[in-house]
């Protein structure tokens, strides 16, 4: 029989898929919800005085230098202890409140690795190999061929990111809802950056595809699979792409960006609220909301493999090179490693988010502002900087601290910080 009616076979079985699945087996667990941190034992103490000031002051400044009108963030030192960080208040007006710890906010391009992760834990299941072509499940569009499911999460797709393009509709008009197909059609109605395979270049389009082929694969709304996979095993009790028509989030931080240029910079003068927005214009790619306990769980499973095999653990971090990149930096299967970090750091309508965990200390740094203006970069350099910090507090009594090489310095990340910086507030 040959492997498309193999795969058809299979989904015979898929009404049940929700139950069989889930019972999969991965890394140190055989059931239940996963707790990625018991791996490290860490000690149960607050990262203290200079220290959490000094964690604190890079907070204060990334919402300063972004325009934003608040920020959280958190870092969690298995070796030392832990901080949670606030900065001034969840929206801009006489009507704002101080942004809260407990507070959700947007995932931004981190959701990926949720829909990544799902990928490979029914890969382990044998439900899809990542070698599959997506034309197997998604045979009714065309301009696909040779195009894996692997190639989707690795951004090797050759597939181009609908979201510059429409970025100024999506700022502009947040509360629109968009349809999947319509994004993922204007992505493939762009010029190809390469040839299946090739070369690495960041699609959202390509991730929202994969969403749309493991529905097809498994007969299930991608909601389903999710929580099944993902949000149920790690107990991420307030994480979840919301329905694209629930626009106003109560108690997430609010979302902010500058109008654009005529010269294609950032307008700061012309602010936009999108802090109502659908979450249909990132979706599967970029569209959940969570928080920082939340965050910083998925940050630590999706880096040290806690939810998955040994073998696909391998596969997914083996990594290469990013284009324009240091040669530090490799893209891994959903995320990117820089140095002893993988994770993610992204933009979305409003939004600037960055997870990022060490896998062999434990150390997680995850942080979100709510002006987009400064670009994902930007949030890449805080965590950066809060990482750097972090990577060299003292060992709480008979801990013992591990060695963490970062390949930049704190005063690197801080200078980039200030080059990146878009609609500052500062003096």
């Amino acid at each position: 029989m040959d492997r498309l009616g193999e795969r058809r076979r299979r989904g015979i079985a898929t009404a049940i898929a929700g139950a069989v699945v889930a019972a999969v087996g991965f890394t140190g667990c055989t059931g239940g919800t996963v707790d990625p941190a018991v791996q490290f034992d860490a000690v149960d103490a607050s990262i203290p005085g200079d220290s959490a000031t000094a964690l604190q002051q890079v907070l204060d400044e990334a919402v300063a230098l972004s325009g934003s009108s608040g920020g959280l963030a958190t870092v969690l030192a298995p070796w030392a202890g832990d901080w949670t960080g606030v900065s001034g208040t969840d929206r801009f007006g006489d009507d704002a409140e101080p942004v809260s710890p407990d507070g959700t906010f947007h995932l931004a391009g981190v959701t990926t690795e949720m829909t990544c992760l799902v990928l490979l834990r029914l890969a382990d299941a044998g439900v899809v190999e990542l070698d599959d072509r997506v034309s197997t499940y998604v045979d009714d569009m065309p301009g696909l061929d040779g195009i894996t499911l692997e190639q989707l999460c690795r951004h090797t797709s050759g597939l181009a990111d609908y979201y510059p393009n429409l970025r100024p509709h999506f700022i502009q008009n947040p509360e629109r809802p968009w349809a999947t197909m319509e994004l993922i059609s204007a992505g493939l109605a762009m010029s190809r950056t390469a040839a299946p395979g090739e070369a690495y270049s960041y699609s959202r389009t390509g991730i929202l595809l994969l969403a749309v082929a493991l529905e097809r694969a498994t007969h299930r709304g991608f909601g389903d699979l999710l929580r099944e996979q993902v949000i149920g095993p790690l107990g991420l009790d307030d994480t979840g792409i919301p329905d694209p028509k629930d626009v106003a989030h109560e108690g997430a931080l609010g979302a902010f960006a500058a109008g654009t240029a005529p010269d294609g910079s950032p307008d700061c003068a012309a602010r936009y609220d999108d802090s109502r927005q659908s979450s249909s214009m990132g979706g599967a790619a970029a569209g959940a909301i969570s928080s920082l306990d939340d965050a910083a769980r998925l940050s630590l499973a999706f880096a040290t493999g806690s939810l998955v095999s040994e073998g696909t653990l391998r596969a997914q971090w083996t990594t290469a090179p990013v284009p324009g990149a240091e040669p530090w930096v490799g893209q891994g299967l959903g995320g990117v490693q820089y140095g002893a970090l993988r994770g993610t750091a992204s933009e979305t309508a409003g939004a600037l988010t960055a997870a990022f965990t060490d896998p062999d200390s434990g150390l997680t740094v995850v942080v979100a502002l709510n002006n987009s203006s400064s670009g994902q970069d930007f949030v890449r350099e805080v965590a950066f900087a809060l990482a750097s910090l972090a990577s060299k507090l003292p060992p709480a009594a008979d801990s013992a601290q591990p060695l963490i090489e970062l390949p930049w310095s704190f005063e690197q990340a801080k200078e980039r910080m200030a080059q990146l910086a878009r609609c500052s507030t500062t003096q």
